[in-house]
């Protein structure tokens, strides 16, 4: 029976990743008892600024940064046992002390998955997603082919070395006989660095779904923070272009074991333009002096790559499936200060494709690679008020709430969180 007392949020992304989920996160980890990841690896990335502080994450939550949340890592999360210990030293380094569970039934990226991601990269040449090359897509086939290794195996050699043996046989197949190349790793090197991640990782490792099962029934607060966003996810994503997880927020309860009924609050974060990191069409896509501007002053580099992101215009045809597929309750909206001194200001509606109007995200690889953008341009404002989250909403430019409002309407969300800058505090709630 649900608790009265319990409060659980969920914060997913509603475009292609990189909205500033992590300082939304952080904003609201503070309030929480547990922060919580449910899906993707070491290929995501979250920047959260403190008081100056720069703060770097891939797989640990952004609540981390407080004392108080437990992060948990959970079960649809696909861990490099090397990528999380260097994440925890980084943190300790920094002066934070990680408390932090690991689900023992995430899956473990080896080091032939990593040889494996990058072999098939090339394979799919015009077609490849723009991998991250950390693994991320074959530790998931694994998983599906049920030749997956867990975080649990890592605590037990005899069963490590059995899934070993046929995991390492089976990566070496595919990429010496069909895709021509040479495999660098070795198992017997492989067996032993592995033992050793799991001595380390031993006191982290819990069963994530009864610590956050009992959590709810005790009335504690949680919070679950996605990686990437809709655009990405594998199923209603721009297939192939797209991650190798579900991003969306209904995979929070296959992700962690916590049912979906429960969550009370899905807050989609939404960057007031848009930027993408990786391959794809991307209608609304810019360049020259203006995507120039937007990324310097947005610092639109990759957390994980450090890849230049691709600039565009929102995206509203994006937003709408984003607010539809995850069920948002309200928008948190990022990066308005961006946009400062920008007289007009283009926003995508819809989408043209070969002489008929669209609304909603195609399944058609070919009718997305033909969208060209419908635009509404909207007036731009000079600047925003200095220390405006003190003087709350009504102190943003009317041409700010026209924007605000155009967005609303279009997508039928309500925006309830304006960030207009990159740290914790510069923040309104509506």
């Amino acid at each position: 029976m649900k608790s009265a007392q319990s409060k659980i949020t969920a914060i997913v992304g509603a475009q292609w990743g990189d909205e500033g989920k992590g300082k939304i996160t952080d904003f609201f980890a503070g309030q929480s008892d547990y922060v919580v990841r449910f899906h993707g690896g070491n290929n995501a990335g979250h920047t959260v600024i403190v008081n100056n502080n720069i703060f770097k994450l891939h797989l640990i939550p952004s609540g981390v940064i407080y004392e108080s949340p437990v992060s948990i890592i959970g079960n649809g999360v696909v861990v490099d046992p090397k990528a999380l210990l260097s994440e925890i030293s980084y943190l300790k380094e920094k002066g934070i002390e990680p408390k932090l569970l690991v689900s023992d039934r995430c899956h473990i990226i080896m080091p032939y998955h990593i040889e494996l991601d990058s072999a098939l990269s090339g394979h799919q040449a015009e077609l490849a997603a723009g991998s991250t090359g950390r693994g991320i897509a074959p530790v998931y086939a694994d998983k599906m082919f049920r030749n997956g290794i867990r975080m649990i195996d890592l605590l037990e050699p005899d069963i490590l070395k059995q899934k070993l043996e046929k995991g390492y046989a089976f990566a070496k197949g595919i990429i010496e006989k069909s895709l021509n190349k040479k495999m660098i790793s070795e198992p017997r090197s492989i067996f032993q660095d592995y033992i050793d991640f799991g001595i380390k990782l031993k006191d982290y490792v819990s069963d994530t779904s009864v610590e956050l099962y009992k959590a709810h029934q005790n009335g504690k607060s949680i919070l679950f923070e996605g990686a990437q966003g809709i655009s990405l996810d594998v199923d209603h994503g721009i297939y192939p272009y797209t991650t190798s997880s579900n991003t969306a927020a209904g995979h929070i309860s296959t992700g962690t074991g916590v049912s979906f009924r429960d969550i009370d609050r899905i807050i989609g974060v939404v960057k007031a333009y848009l930027s993408r990191v990786g391959e794809s069409p991307l209608p609304s896509e810019i360049d020259g002096e203006m995507a120039e501007k937007i990324r310097d002053v947005g610092g639109e580099y990759g957390t994980t790559t450090g890849r230049p992101r691709r600039i565009g215009w929102l995206d509203l045809v994006q937003v709408r499936q984003a607010v539809r597929v995850n069920g948002l309750t309200e928008i948190a909206l990022t990066k308005l200060d961006v946009l400062n001194g920008i007289k007009e200001i283009p926003v995508c509606i819809d989408y043209e494709i070969d002489g008929s109007t669209v609304s909603e995200m195609p399944a058609s690889l070919t009718m997305y690679r033909n969208a060209k953008p419908v635009y509404k341009t909207l007036e731009g404002w000079d600047s925003i008020p200095d220390n405006i989250w003190d003087k709350g909403f009504n102190a943003l430019p009317k041409e700010i709430h026209n924007y605000i409002d155009f967005i609303e309407q279009a997508v039928g969300c309500s925006v309830k969180i304006i960030s207009v800058g990159p740290q914790r505090h510069e923040t309104i709630i509506r």
